[in-house]
């Protein structure tokens, strides 16, 4: 007669792929709020609550805002190419991972001139080679960067980057949407120009809202330049929820209620704390991979807290490994196109917790020929 105890799938599910995250009961709890009018005063009060947290949490003062989507990060940074890249204007393409090659495709779709400067997947920015790029093409308005590059789970030196590109009169747009809540990233204080993010990853809110955050003059000069979309025109939100205080269009609220509980949690918590928190997650994690015998894609100077890339073990495949990890109740992650077959991707944003790691890596230390 079977166990029902071992046959059972397990109760909590360890969401191990970066982002969607799991996310702490009282966000969960905040999406099961009363049905609302988008129209309606109540619902201007929480979007303006939201854009104002959002704001301190990119780094902002007085001088700052920010504008709400409803869309993936993907759709806040689609919007802030096609926004902010002026007709006759170009693009650098800081270009080291899947998210910064994503830069040029979005800017392929605008029909905005774009130079990539390909530095190699998990490979660290050649700052000189950006200045360099700079100098010899003075058409390119704008530099694109990914702060934590999902690929690898490299750090890109968003900072340097901005500095470089200030000196030579040119603006910045930062991919922060896996960043953002657990990486020192700031409009302030770095003079980023225009900052995209997203809820669901290290600001742990549920999946569904993105946004983009500048300073309110930005947004303003966007008034001047014509039109690229419709949907994700910047300027278009930026009139309505800063002029009219309500909606362009029809937003996701279940999750602007998860979203405004999530960032009353992550400014209590500060991005310093959720840094250690997720860097000593991220270093228990390593520590027992390299025990496994497993080898880790990056050094440790160049990693990010929320993410690690490892490679997939000798004698088992990733469909195999995602397999038997979802059946002990771990969802992992691929790698994407040319470090899929060799790379898994494992992350430690989110409520995850020091038992859960250690758990995880008994469970996978069951599944590796090398140890049985």
């Amino acid at each position: 007669m079977s166990n029902d105890r071992d046959t059972a799938a397990p109760q909590r599910l360890v969401l191990m792929n970066p982002g969607p995250v799991i996310t702490d009961d009282r966000v969960r709890s905040a999406l099961a709020g009363p049905d609302m009018c988008h129209r309606e005063p109540e619902f201007s009060a929480l979007m303006t609550r939201v854009r104002d947290k959002v704001t301190r949490v990119a780094g902002g003062d007085e001088r700052h805002t920010s504008v709400v989507l409803t869309g993936s990060g993907t759709s806040a940074v689609e919007a802030a190419i096609g926004s902010a890249v002026p007709d006759g204007g170009g693009l650098l393409v800081l270009d080291n991972g899947h998210y910064g090659e994503r830069f040029a495709h979005i800017a392929a779709a605008y029909g905005i001139r774009a130079h990539r400067l390909e530095h190699g997947w998990a490979t660290p920015l050649d700052l000189a080679a950006v200045e360099r790029a700079l100098v010899a093409d003075p058409a390119l308005t704008h530099v694109g960067v990914v702060h934590q590059e999902t690929s690898s789970g490299m750090l890109n030196d968003v900072a340097a980057v901005t500095r470089i590109a200030h000196a030579h009169g040119r603006e910045v747009i930062v991919d922060a949407v896996s960043s953002i809540g657990a990486e020192r990233v700031s409009l302030a204080g770095d003079g980023v120009d225009w900052l995209a993010g997203s809820a669901n990853k290290c600001l742990e809110g549920a999946p569904g809202l993105a946004f983009v955050s500048a300073a309110k003059a930005a947004f303003e000069g966007l008034g001047t330049t014509p039109k690229r979309g419709y949907y994700l025109d910047l300027h278009r939100h930026y009139l309505a929820q800063e002029k009219a205080v309500a909606p362009a269009f029809t937003p996701g609220i279940p999750a602007y209620y998860a979203f405004d509980a999530a960032l009353d949690l992550a400014l209590a918590e500060g991005w310093e704390a959720r840094h250690e928190r997720y860097t000593a997650l991220a270093r228990r994690l390593r520590a027992g991979l390299e025990e496994l015998g497993l080898e880790i894609l990056l050094p440790p100077e160049q990693r990010a807290a929320g993410l690690t890339a490892v490679r997939i073990p000798e004698g088992i495949g990733y469909a195999e490994l995602h397999r038997g990890l979802r059946a002990q109740g771990f969802v992992i992650y691929s790698a994407q196109e040319r470090l899929a077959r060799d790379f898994f991707r494992l992350s430690t944003m989110g409520r995850m917790t020091q038992a859960d790691v250690d758990r995880f890596l008994e469970v996978l230390a069951g599944l590796l020929p090398s140890q049985n």
